[in-house]
């Protein structure tokens, strides 16, 4: 076991309607950096995975976006980036961040950033990997998540004990402190993926 020093953020390429969402990523970022812990995340410039990037660019932390080809348009590929990775497909760039990263944050986003929040609690579920997972919570919008896993759990279609597969996290600055305290297993069974 060993300390978490390369973070997968999972987030939103849109901004959202509420600037707590903006100011929550910013933060993120500037958090990560001063924490000295590599951001891994999706390598667009735009929404929210611009604002964290550019977060912990700005605070001179190291920063890896991995993109798939396709998308280096639309999410506008941060050339900021301390490296840029441009994969295939968007499993290659899912499996890229896996392997890269120590733990997981999952963010506020769109459909996109559930899919990877799922995947990842899955490969967990799966014993793919014993790498944290975090929720954080931003303004309430981890809720209706949070909500559908209990659901699910309720309704007998995951076991209780899945809930001990992520965290949730209410806000930043938990998200940020916890980070500082977890350990996370190396490496993982990343040939099954």
């Amino acid at each position: 076991m060993s300390h978490v020093h390369s973070v997968a953020v999972f987030c939103g390429s849109h901004s959202g309607h509420d600037p707590a969402h903006v100011a929550a990523a910013t933060a993120l970022g500037t958090g990560l950096a001063e924490a000295g812990m590599r951001l891994i995340y999706g390598g667009g410039s735009v929404g929210l995975m611009g604002a964290v990037a550019n977060a912990v660019i700005a605070g001179g932390g190291s920063v890896v976006g991995v993109i798939p080809e396709f998308l280096m348009r639309r999410e506008v590929a941060n050339e900021a980036a301390t490296q840029l990775i441009v994969t295939d497909s968007m499993h290659s760039r899912k499996r890229r961040m896996f392997e890269m990263a120590d733990a997981f944050v999952c963010f506020s986003g769109g459909l996109g950033t559930l899919d990877e929040t799922f995947e990842i609690i899955t490969w967990r579920q799966l014993r793919l990997h014993d790498k944290p997972v975090l929720i954080t919570d931003v303004a309430g919008g981890a809720q209706p998540l949070v909500a559908l896993l209990e659901a699910v759990i309720g309704q007998g279609f995951a076991r209780p004990d899945a809930r001990h597969l992520y965290e949730v996290v209410e806000g930043v600055p938990a998200t940020l402190a916890r980070l500082q305290v977890l350990a996370t297993a190396r490496g993982g069974a990343s040939a099954r993926l």
